[in-house]
């Protein structure tokens, strides 16, 4: 495996997690693919989604089968309301395609928020910043590398 960004950050802050790969397919469920690619509870599984929170850049990890709630993300992100992002910008902005997404190792690092049924699991799977890499690590040390808050973002 090539080092991604977000593995590159992960190592540079001695944080230690599992590289799950799997041939990756584009399309809609794209992280309920990745789950059963890897042979993962889809419950483990969360995306990253790239948002504007009263126009400015934030992110939100949630389960893989999730809607995110934009009225809860926004007041996670101290903000009074949110959209998703643009593909392009998302991509400009993190430095990843869409796909690929990491909260790790974004080129410009934003507020965070993780729904709070990531702490209901002892280790996560989250995108590894490359189409068909995952990384799995617990929730707690993804929050806390991230300086993120957690919130309830789904509905």
């Amino acid at each position: 495996m090539t080092a991604t960004p977000a593995t590159k950050a992960l190592d540079k802050a001695k944080i230690i997690y599992d590289v799950h790969l799997y041939d990756y397919e584009g399309g809609h469920q794209i992280g309920e693919h990745a789950a059963e690619a890897i042979g993962a509870d889809p419950a483990l599984v969360f995306k990253t989604l790239m948002l504007e929170v009263d126009g400015k850049p934030g992110c939100v990890v949630i389960p893989v089968a999730a809607t995110v709630k934009m009225k809860r993300a926004a007041s996670a992100l101290g903000g009074k309301s949110a959209q998703m992002m643009e593909v392009p910008k998302a991509e400009r902005l993190t430095g990843f395609r869409v796909g690929g997404i990491s909260p790790f190792g974004q080129k410009k690092r934003v507020p965070t928020a993780f729904d709070s049924s990531a702490l209901d699991h002892e280790r996560i799977i989250l995108n590894g910043g490359q189409r068909g890499v995952m990384v799995e690590l617990t929730p707690q040390t993804a929050i806390d590398q991230l300086n993120a808050k957690y919130a309830d973002l789904i509905g």
